[in-house]
């Protein structure tokens, strides 16, 4: 799964969820999502930021759902985790015991971890809680360029 699909497959409510925390943490990153609305729609950015918040993230739902946008939607899932939801991004990465400051990876492109570790770090994080968050980070994680994990897209998938 790439990053354009993960917004494809993400409901509507999900998106307002992420979108909230994004323009409340990251509004400029924000701004980029509706500069990318309004580029797709062929609309001004003015017409984009009139509308109600919900309609706004409907069009940068769309826009991010497209293959063209994979590199907006891969950039924007990582901002999302890394300054709304670093507390899980974190969690995820220890499990794994992939070495990180903050979330940022020190390897541009870990190696896959071996695949009984990778079942038990997806097991223990997948079902610590029923925060929706988990699911989508681990989406979200699998459909990084950097990560090319057969196994953990194996797990998704299951």
């Amino acid at each position: 799964m790439r990053s354009y699909q993960v917004f494809a497959a993400m409901s509507p409510d999900r998106a307002v969820g992420v979108m909230s925390g994004i323009s409340k943490d990251a509004p400029q990153m924000y701004k980029q999502a509706l500069l990318a609305a309004s580029a797709s729609m062929h609309a001004r950015p003015i017409y984009i930021q009139k509308l109600p918040f919900e309609k706004q993230v409907a069009a940068v739902r769309r826009t991010l759902s497209r293959v063209a946008a994979n590199g907006v939607a891969e950039e924007i899932l990582a901002v999302y985790f890394l300054e709304c939801r670093k507390d899980l991004l974190t969690e995820w990465l220890d499990l794994l015991g992939i070495k990180h400051e903050d979330g940022i990876l020190e390897a541009d492109s870990p190696p896959a971890p071996k695949k009984a570790a990778l079942e038990k770090a997806y097991n223990a994080f997948h079902k610590a809680d029923d925060d929706a968050d988990r699911a989508l980070l681990l989406s979200a994680f699998a459909a990084q360029s950097a990560i090319d994990w057969p196994d953990l897209e194996a797990l998704l998938d299951s």
